[in-house]
């Protein structure tokens, strides 16, 4: 081989390998010393949906916060790590796709934990019980579904108040129209403009909006559907969900919990 061809080749080469090279993505995950892999270094990573008041939201500064916020930093900080928050489509979440693509370790979104949810996700022992509420307009309140007869109904699409509200509709042949929204922040635009005439979600939620909206909307009514929510790992992540689990059980024992519920909900129920 003569000398100017064994260059090419040897040219050629350097530059295969250092396209490989360029190509392999940097693998920044860590494991804490309780053998929790988590997927970057000092972090633990967070996937919500925002706004969901009180769960979370932005503060006045940008700064994301709520009793999810408060509860999952707990876990972090079991964890020796700092919670890092993504924003991202409430469909990734509830999926699995967002936990299993690697895009976050836990998910912290006010989510229901569901029997179809379970199929996808490693759910976190219950942390907070939710009842679905009626909200409508002042002025123009009504207490029962069947009184929204031929109007519309707005609810928040794929959350268990859109899945309620869909199944009330067609076990009781109710003439309503029902309009699922993108987001919250959506929905209660949509009563707010009147676009409904009624709007259905988490009752903390509108408590939430009512509060800092006075006299934008009133709870009527309220559907005890008996959920309960849930922080999410990735299937078979049996060591961070233990990390989850164990953080909030022990809120509950030193009393953490009482006091972020007081901060974020207001008064606890009586157990």
């Amino acid at each position: 081989m003569n000398l100017a061809k064994h260059a090419r080749l040897a040219a050629v080469a350097l530059l295969a390998i250092g396209a490989v090279a360029g190509c392999a993505k940097d693998d920044t995950s860590t494991t804490t010393e309780g053998g929790v892999k988590l997927i970057k270094s000092g972090a633990l990573v967070t996937c919500t949906h925002l706004p969901y008041a009180p769960f979370q939201s932005k503060d006045a500064a940008g700064k994301v916060v709520g009793f999810d916020v408060a509860l999952i930093d707990l876990v972090a900080k079991k964890l020796s790590v700092t919670q890092e928050i993504v924003d991202t489509p409430f469909e990734g979440i509830k999926s699995g796709a967002d936990l299993n693509s690697g895009k976050c370790d836990v998910a912290a979104a006010g989510m229901t934990i569901t029997d179809e949810r379970k199929q996808v996700l490693d759910f976190s022992d219950p942390y907070f019980d939710a009842t679905q509420a009626l909200n409508t307009l002042p002025g123009k309140e009504v207490k029962t579904l069947e009184e929204l007869k031929g109007k519309r109904i707005g609810v928040q699409g794929g959350t268990t108040g859109d899945d309620y509200i869909k199944a009330q509709v067609k076990e009781k042949s109710l003439d309503l129209e029902v309009v699922a929204y993108k987001d919250l922040a959506a929905l209660q635009q949509a009563l707010a403009t009147n676009q409904v005439a009624a709007a259905v979600g988490d009752l903390p939620v509108w408590n939430d909006y009512i509060k800092a909206n006075p006299g934008k909307a009133v709870v009527t009514a309220g559907f005890d559907t008996g959920e309960q929510y849930g922080f999410a790992v990735k299937k078979g992540n049996a060591e961070l969900l233990k990390a989850v689990n164990d953080a909030i059980s022990a809120s509950r024992t030193d009393g953490t919990y009482d006091k972020i519920y007081a901060e974020w909900i207001g008064e606890k129920p009586a157990a």
